[in-house]
């Protein structure tokens, strides 16, 4: 799976600018302490040996004889001072300043807005991170690549655990009086057909009973796609004429599911955006109709920014409760999950991750975090 590789690579890409810059930084503390270390030698060579124990005066010419050399010597051997002085190479010296880290800043922020993340989820992430690392003392590597993860991790945590889908689904329609009724809308295109007969599957598994309405009776094919799916999986569908009312066919589901039994029943709906006002009003009343316990908006992952767009248009139409993130086996990028959660307060329930039926997955903050930063 390639997913979100270049969230990925922008942010180990920033801890290796920050490191480089640590050393190009590091290199004139290290030549000032040197200096300071050969006057201080010598400053000790020159007291009387009664001023000092013996031991403490052979130590001190040790050091004298072996600065001198590498004065005189521009290759550092392993196990040298000058090596030794390397090992502390990051900011050991002075603290983290602002100006430090600005260029490398700016050129993140380039690379998260290239991958889908928005402008106002980028700021939050590189405001985060600035207060992480303006005015540290890093020692080593290891503690500077420690710093920048945990700020990151601490950023998308913070953006994702906010927003999380608290409900398990499986047990909320278990526990509910039947049928359940989840309803899924999305513009065409986004693999909504497909993610319908995963959803149908994941809880015929559960041991749950489900129907299915087509209520797309606006574009061509969309009920015998259906028809398939539903007859690999032995699930009943319920259809209607082309042209007719799609808040009918979703009545006469639900009074199906009432008669037979049935826990769940899932809605399809005709494909839409703001520019068609005619499919809009109708996808409003089929929600005043079906009264849906669960709104489910269906995405594409490759969208980029018009996921943002997408989502956003149907916040306005029917509000609805999470959202189904499909093609993310095939998603490099990565940042639509974090603007879905930060700018609309909307949690990412499931995953779409291939074109089986069990290719569907929760989302988990942590799954989404060891993607990131394994």
């Amino acid at each position: 799976m390639i997913c979100f590789e270049k969230l990925k690579k922008a942010f180990s890409s920033f801890t290796e600018k920050l490191r480089q810059k640590g050393e190009e930084k590091s290199e004139e503390p290290q030549q000032t302490l040197s200096n300071s270390t050969t006057q201080l030698v010598t400053q000790e060579a020159q007291k009387p040996s009664s001023q000092i124990e013996q031991n403490e005066q052979n130590r001190v010419e040790e050091i004298k004889n072996e600065v001198e050399e590498k004065k005189e010597e521009p290759t550092k051997e392993k196990g040298s001072i000058g090596s030794k002085l390397n090992i502390f190479n990051i900011f050991r010296y002075r603290e983290i300043k602002e100006d430090d880290i600005d260029d490398i800043i700016e050129e993140l922020r380039t690379e998260l807005l290239e991958s889908d993340v928005s402008l106002e989820v980028t700021d939050k992430i590189l405001e985060d991170l600035k207060s992480s690392l303006i005015g540290k003392k890093v020692n080593r590597s290891e503690d500077l690549d420690e710093l920048v993860k945990k700020s990151l991790k601490n950023s998308i945590m913070e953006i994702l655990e906010k927003n999380r889908f608290e409900r398990n689904l499986i047990e909320e329609i278990k526990r509910s009086p039947k049928p359940y009724v989840i309803m899924f809308f999305g513009v065409n295109g986004v693999g909504k057909t497909t993610t319908i007969a995963k959803v149908a599957y994941m809880l015929k598994k559960a041991g749950l009973k489900v129907i299915v309405s087509a209520s797309d009776t606006f574009r061509a094919a969309a009920q015998e796609q259906l028809a398939i799916h539903c007859q690999k999986l032995e699930i009943p569908l319920v259809k209607g004429k082309y042209g007719g009312d799609p808040a009918s066919v979703a009545f006469d589901a639900i009074q199906a599911a009432k008669s037979r039994g049935i826990d769940v029943v899932l809605i399809d709906t005709a494909g839409r955006m703001h520019v068609d006002k005619d499919l809009t009003e109708e996808l409003k009343r089929i929600v005043r109709i079906s009264k849906p316990n669960l709104k489910l908006l269906v995405i594409d992952a490759l969208a980029g920014n018009d996921a943002l767009e997408q989502a956003k248009y149907f916040e306005n139409v029917v509000d609805y409760d999470g959202v189904i993130l499909t093609k993310v086996d095939a998603d490099a990028k990565g940042g639509v999950v974090l603007s879905l959660a930060y700018e609309l307060k909307k949690p990412v329930i499931f995953l779409g991750t291939g074109q089986n039926y069990d290719d569907l997955i929760p989302f988990s903050v942590d799954w989404f975090i060891e993607r990131i930063f394994s």
